[in-house]
């Protein structure tokens, strides 16, 4: 997660957005620096950014701009509408009232805990995620 400006185009928060992940544990042996694949909308339809997530060893699947929707993208997709969903029944992150972005940052962070107690809450014994 990082936060900008709200007027910065997107895209240009991708490659350091990329940089920013931790290695990802599971199996056994050395972990996973980067994902293997990266799904974006149309807002990330930029022929340069796609050969650079190439050149970092990762597949992008990113819709193309000017084309028909129904790529399959949003059976991925509905993951990130759904958390960005789940952040805004906190009335303060809907609209950004803080000037300070640390503050902005803490409450963000503080949402996704409680999101994360709830679910976790929810769960029945025996029951995974």
């Amino acid at each position: 997660m990082s936060l900008t400006g709200g007027q910065r185009n997107d895209v240009t928060q991708l490659m350091p957005l990329l940089a920013a992940i931790p290695p990802v544990r599971g199996r056994r042996g050395r972990p996973r620096q980067r994902p293997g694949t990266v799904y974006a909308d149309r807002g990330y339809d930029h022929d340069t950014y796609r050969r650079q997530v190439r050149a970092q060893g990762i597949t992008p699947v990113i819709a193309r701009r000017g084309t028909a929707h129904g790529s399959g993208l949003g059976v991925h997709r509905w993951v990130v509408e759904q958390s960005l969903a789940l952040l805004h029944w906190f009335g303060r992150l809907r609209i950004r009232w803080e000037i300070r972005d640390d503050i902005h940052e803490a409450f963000l962070s503080l949402a996704c805990a409680i999101i994360c107690w709830r679910r976790l809450r929810n769960l029945s014994p025996g029951q995974e995620l």
